[in-house]
């Protein structure tokens, strides 16, 4: 059986700068990041995290969920679906019953 190739997509170049740049516009350190995955019960390095965010490393659907759930976001914010911090901007000024 052939090795899988390494190769990176665009959609997995998109999440690694989209977590790159969340991160950093958190304030969190790649090892701070990691440490919020790691605690969520997805055991992660700092290294690991930062091939990710090169897109040297391929990042799996369960990295995805956990990081987005580490930086607070929605999945397929890291996948491009939708602006970075729509989510909380979808929900004010709804008739939800949502503070704004």
């Amino acid at each position: 059986m052939a090795a899988r190739s390494l190769e990176i997509g665009p959609a997995g170049i998109r999440a690694a700068r989209t977590i790159e740049i969340l991160r950093t516009e958190r304030g969190l350190s790649q090892r701070q990041l990691a440490g919020r995955v790691t605690a969520l019960g997805h055991p992660m390095s700092n290294s690991m995290l930062s091939r990710i965010e090169r897109a040297q490393r391929r990042c799996d659907i369960d990295d995805l969920v956990i990081i987005a759930e580490a930086l607070h976001i929605s999945a397929s914010v890291l996948l491009g679906r939708s602006p970075a911090g729509s989510n909380a901007r979808a929900c004010r000024g709804t008739s939800h019953g949502i503070p704004g």
